[in-house]
């Protein structure tokens, strides 16, 4: 199945890119930009299409598989890479992720836990949400015995303005069933997860 839709709130509507590129044009020269040079002049409309991009996830078709190896221990894909745009700033923030899974009769396509981050990533978004999101996804549309996500960014809005702080990361992890209640599982899996990257980028 097609899973963009069945992730409500990714989009309140349609994209118009001539209207962001006039908003965009607009928007600069309120700051004091020179869009008449040949430099700036289709800034606008770059300025457009690079957030519509960074606010629009590919469609996918969910692919899953009856698991009848026999297999029960933990699937980790660590280190997915993404990008999200802070919905207070409106600036990006960069980071990884490490999703995991204990399988309960069926296993999903590798690419498609990629792609879960994604869709959750591109949208107007804060880290806390999107790794819950990401987990609860997961836990509803799997039913594995067992979820956990850690996503790792840095941000923008920190680094750019406010505390003007380079080279931190924020972490924030979530954890369903025996993820979650199960002490021996839930350290396996972070013992997993300590091994991916300290930098996001």
């Amino acid at each position: 199945m097609t899973v963009l839709a069945a992730a409500a709130g990714a989009r309140a509507g349609v994209v118009d890119l001539p209207a962001a590129e006039v908003a965009a044009a607009a928007f600069l020269t309120a700051l004091g930009l020179r869009l008449d040079r040949e430099a700036t002049v289709d800034t606008p409309a770059r300025m457009a299409r690079a957030y519509a991009d960074l606010l629009t996830a590919r469609e996918f078709d969910l692919t899953t598989f009856a698991e009848d190896e026999g297999y029960n221990q933990l699937v980790v894909l660590r280190r997915v890479a993404f990008a999200s745009v802070c919905e207070h700033h409106a600036l990006p923030f960069l980071g990884t992720a490490d999703v995991g899974y204990l399988p309960a009769g069926r296993i999903i396509g590798l690419s498609k836990l990629a792609r879960v981050v994604e869709l959750f990533a591109r949208r107007p978004q804060v880290q806390e949400r999107m790794t819950k999101q990401i987990a609860d996804w997961l836990a509803e549309f799997l039913a594995p015995k067992g979820v956990g996500v850690v996503v790792r960014a840095e941000h923008l809005c920190m680094r750019l303005r406010g505390a003007q702080v380079a080279g931190t990361s924020t972490v924030t992890s979530a954890l369903h069933g025996l993820l979650l209640d199960d002490g021996r599982c839930r350290e396996e899996f972070l013992a997993l997860t300590r091994g991916a990257e300290a930098n996001p980028r």
